[in-house]
């Protein structure tokens, strides 16, 4: 199976996200909650007065976490990135890791950058649970950086690439459940692996020159749970998948928790309901997956 990491569903019909217009102000920690499909984090966008922001640079650290492949066969996703969850939007910029229970009780875990609508590449970076990571992007006009530090290894891995239409108009710092897509680029989310809780701290974006964290006065922002059984987004949903929800921002506005949950319908089958969700490469492209 090769899977993706797709374009958010938050709140919205159809495989790009539109976040609720309900976006409470960024500089209460209490907003309310968006629903995915398959992210889970906390999304900046545009101003309280409804003006659109324009992301040149986004950045965070998290600690990777260990997976409970006890329960069978899952994947989970940590990144920061920026696009993909405004309305129209066909892009979206992203470096993180991923963690799979795709060979048994052991969790495979590894470095990758994705520039969406293009499929995920790996990073020549080894990773272990429990290293201190960091990453950041940056868009410069065409040129998208991409760059991923191990803190614990002390190895870095940086690419500048050429993005003809890179999407700037939000900053993300989320949990992912990847997506598995059939030959015609149907795609939906795959089960999400037992990750236990994973922190991100030191959260920053910057916006038309200025740069702050998620709860900058700046810009607003809403933290968004993912519920697998929402078919947010218009996927057919895995109903056994767990789901994951975000924790209020700390008082530094910078730092949060997201916290897996077991699903109600979840059982030690993840494919009993009819077989996995999908096949194949996510618009012909994309590295395999497990």
């Amino acid at each position: 199976m090769k899977t993706r990491h797709l374009i958010s569903a938050v709140a919205a019909v159809g495989s790009i996200a539109t976040i609720s217009p309900a976006v409470a102000s960024a500089d209460t920690t209490q907003a309310q909650s968006a629903s995915s499909a398959n992210w889970s984090g906390y999304v900046a966008g545009g101003s309280a007065d409804g003006s659109s922001r324009q992301f040149s640079s986004v950045s965070g650290s998290w600690i990777e976490p260990s997976a409970n492949c006890a329960s069978g066969q899952g994947y989970a996703s940590f990144w920061v990135g920026l696009g993909g969850s405004g309305g129209g939007s066909g892009s979206l910029e992203q470096v993180g890791t991923e963690t799979n229970c795709s060979d048994g009780a052991n969790a495979n875990h590894f470095a990758w950058y994705e520039l969406v609508p293009a499929g995920p590449v790996r990073l020549d970076l080894s990773i272990s649970p429990g290293d201190h990571l960091s990453g950041r992007v940056t868009v410069s006009g065409t040129n998208v950086t991409v760059s991923l530090t191990d803190h614990t290894t002390g190895a870095s891995a940086t690419k500048t690439l050429q993005m003809s239409d890179p999407d700037i108009s939000t900053a993300e710092w989320i949990a992912e459940a990847p997506s598995a897509c059939d030959s015609s680029g149907n795609c939906q989310p795959v089960p999400l692996a037992d990750f236990g809780s994973v922190g991100f701290t030191g959260a920053s974006a910057t916006a038309d020159g200025h740069t702050g964290p998620i709860s900058d006065p700046n810009w607003t922002a809403q933290p968004v749970e993912l519920d697998a059984a929402s078919g947010a987004g218009g996927f057919v949903s895995d109903q056994q998948s767990g789901g994951a929800t975000p924790s209020d921002l700390g008082n530094d506005g910078s730092s949060f928790s997201v916290t897996w949950a077991a699903s109600s319908a979840q059982s030690s089958d993840p494919y009993a309901d009819g077989g996995p969700p999908g096949y194949g490469y996510a618009y012909g492209y994309g590295p395999a997956y497990g």
